[in-house]
């Protein structure tokens, strides 16, 4: 039986990201994807200039009512970009409508600051979605601001690090993964912070490559719902996807290609439906 994912996130034209990476990255794994996009945009804000945008929210509306009227079920809701306050309670409405693994990608903002058009208003309404989720995958700065967590000025030693996730737990989710982590001891390397309602927090690091990438994230977060879908644990999940965001940055840089057109996922999508192993990764308890 194939699994099918509600996959409620923007679309892009130009880039790499949101839908334009969630639908392959899923397929690829043998997953089903239902998108509903929450959002139209011109490209990706990592430097296509100013973006055409159009939010979705009626729309979205429409198509869940569509939905629930068909009886249609769903083996996971998966969220990403949410334009406002009134999309994340609806993505709230989504998920007791249609039972199944909930994970949020609560995108709110990267490299210490939030996005532009992200509000406190919003960040209060991101964090009671992320109380609904089964698992959050956040990155250092969206957990920071979800939990009220001073950015970090400097790698965190492993106590920190799995304070931060603790109170990411505290939210009301049932696990959290933070994405873009540094840890004192392991200079030069990007960490993948691993936390579950029973089971040890971790951290998963892997050599960093000096590049920053749009739609990285949901690449992640879409490699991880994949691997969880398969019976994968977390902490084997989180790896596998570790390893492959990993993998398709080294293989961007060593093609080139602009960097605002986000990684080339197109050329490696056959090692993604091949499977992943993330088996060799360093794995340090918090």
């Amino acid at each position: 039986m194939v699994s099918k994912v509600l996959a409620l996130h923007d679309m892009v034209c130009l880039g790499r990201c949101s839908l334009t990476v969630v639908i392959p990255a899923l397929s690829a794994q043998g997953m089903k994807v239902c998108p509903l996009p929450t959002a139209l945009l011109s490209s990706d804000t990592g430097g296509f200039g100013p973006v055409y945008v159009r939010e979705l929210t009626s729309e979205m509306e429409g198509i869940l009512a569509k939905l629930q009227a068909l009886e249609e079920r769903f083996d996971a809701v998966y969220s990403g970009y949410l334009g406002s306050p009134a999309q994340a309670a609806l993505v709230c409405r989504t998920m007791e409508l249609f039972p199944g693994l909930r994970v949020v990608d609560p995108v709110l903002g990267d490299q210490g600051r939030l996005y532009q058009s992200v509000d406190e208003g919003m960040v209060q309404a991101m964090e009671h979605l992320c109380s609904q989720a089964d698992v959050i995958t956040p990155n250092l700065t969206e957990a920071c601001f979800l939990t009220g967590t001073p950015m970090p000025q400097g790698p965190m030693d492993p106590l920190q690090a799995h304070r931060l996730l603790q109170d990411l737990l505290r939210l009301g989710c049932r696990a959290a993964v933070v994405t873009s982590a540094h840890l004192q001891g392991r200079e030069g390397r990007l960490a993948t912070l691993v936390q579950g309602a029973d089971g040890e927090a971790v951290a998963l690091c892997t050599q960093q490559l000096h590049a920053h990438f749009p739609g990285t994230g949901d690449l992640f977060a879409s490699v991880l719902v994949g691997a969880l879908l398969k019976g994968k644990d977390l902490q084997e999940a989180a790896a596998e996807a570790s390893a492959f965001v990993a993998r398709s940055i080294a293989y961007t840089l060593e093609r080139g290609t602009p960097v605002r057109e986000g990684v080339l996922l197109e050329e490696l999508l056959g090692e993604l439906a091949g499977g992943l192993s993330g088996a060799g990764m360093e794995r340090l308890p918090l």
